[in-house]
C-alpha cells in the first residue's frame, strides 16, 4: 500500500462539498459579527475527519455488501481491487472515528467551555455524525441501502451543517438559518444523486435501493433539477427576506454552472457522469463563497 492508495481510498474530491455547508454557518456568523477563528478551525478539522470516515467506510461497506465489484461504473475501489484489505480497511475506519471524536470534543469545549449542558447535546450529535458516517454502507443493515442517504445527507450535510454550525458560534438555534441550509443541503443530496445514477446498475443488482434505483432513470434525471432549482429558489427567499443589498445577489452567478450540470444529468449516459460529482461539489463551494461574500459586503 502506498500514501497514494490511502489518498485515493480518502476521496479528496469530496472533502471541498463537506466543507462548503460549515463554510455557509461561518459565513452567516461572520455576518453578525460572532465569527470565532478556532472554532472554525475545529469545525472545518472535525468535518473533514467525518468525511473521510464515511468514505472509508462506503469502501469498506460497498464491497462486502456487493455494490462495488468488477463490472462497476467509476472509479475502482480500493478495497474491492485489493489494494487496501479488510481488516486494515477497519482499522483505518477505527483511527478516523477517533480523530474524529476528539477533534469535536476540542471543539465543543473550544466553543461551549464547560457549559455541560450544551457539551452533552452536542457530544450526542457528534456521536450521531460518527455512527451515522459510518452505517451508511457497513453493518449489518445499513441505511443507504434503503434509499435513506438523501436523508442523511439533508440532515448533516445541511441542518447539522449549516444551522447546528452557527449554533457553535451564536450559541442559539438561528431559524432564520434554516434556507441557507436547505440550499446546502439540496445541492449535497444533487452530488449524492449524480453519484447514484452512475451507479444505478450495480447499486440494482446489489439490493441498494438508492432513490435512482427506486424511480428509474429518466425521473432521477428530473429530481436532481428539482434539488438544483429548489436549492437555488431557498436562497433567494433568504436574500429577499433579509435584503439589504444586490451585493446579496452574487450568489447567482454560480447558476450557469447548475443548470450546465443538469442539463448533462439529464442527457448523458449514466457512464459519463463521474467528472460531474467533482464539478457539483465545486459549483456548491463556489455557491456558498459567493454567498458569503455578499453577505459581508452588504
Amino acid at each position: 500500500m502506498t500514501r497514494s492508495t490511502w489518498l485515493v481510498a480518502f476521496r479528496l474530491r469530496t472533502l471541498p462539498l463537506s466543507l462548503a455547508s460549515i463554510g455557509m454557518g461561518g459565513f452567516l456568523a461572520a455576518s453578525r459579527g460572532r465569527f470565532d477563528v478556532l472554532v472554525f478551525t475545529l469545525c472545518c478539522l472535525t468535518t473533514v475527519f467525518l468525511q473521510i470516515l464515511s468514505n472509508l467506510a462506503n469502501d469498506y461497506g460497498d464491497t462486502v455488501h456487493g455494490a462495488d465489484h468488477e463490472g462497476r461504473t467509476g472509479p475502482r475501489r480500493t478495497v474491492q481491487s485489493g489494494a487496501i484489505p479488510l481488516g486494515t480497511m477497519r482499522r483505518a475506519m477505527l483511527l478516523f472515528v477517533v480523530l474524529s471524536f476528539a477533534s469535536g470534543v476540542s471543539l465543543l469545549l473550544a466553543a461551549f467551555g464547560l457549559d455541560f449542558r450544551l457539551l452533552s447535546i452536542f457530544l450526542g450529535l457528534g456521536l450521531l455524525a460518527i455512527a451515522a458516517a459510518v452505517t451508511y454502507t457497513a453493518g449489518s443493515k445499513p441505511y443507504g441501502y434503503a434509499g435513506l442517504g438523501d436523508v442523511s445527507v439533508l440532515v448533516f450535510f445541511g441542518f447539522i451543517g449549516v444551522t447546528g454550525s452557527l449554533f457553535l458560534f451564536i450559541k442559539e438555534i438561528a431559524w432564520w438559518s434554516l434556507l441557507p441550509a436547505i440550499a446546502c443541503g439540496f445541492f449535497s443530496m444533487g452530488v449524492l444523486n449524480i453519484n447514484n445514477i452512475r451507479d444505478m446498475e450495480s447499486d440494482r443488482l446489489a439490493g441498494k435501493y438508492s432513490i435512482p434505483v427506486r424511480v428509474g432513470r429518466k425521473w432521477a434525471g428530473y429530481y436532481h433539477w428539482l434539488l438544483s432549482l429548489g436549492g437555488m429558489l431557498a436562497a433567494v427567499l433568504y436574500t429577499g427576506i433579509h435584503f439589504q443589498s444586490v451585493y446579496q445577489f452574487l450568489f447567482l452567478l454560480s447558476m450557469p454552472l447548475f443548470l450546465a450540470i443538469g442539463v448533462a444529468v439529464n442527457q448523458k449516459p449514466a457512464s459519463q457522469l463521474d467528472p460531474y460529482l467533482k464539478r457539483m461539489a465545486m459549483a456548491t463551494l463556489l455557491f456558498v463563497l459567493l454567498f458569503g461574500v455578499g453577505q459581508l459586503i452588504s
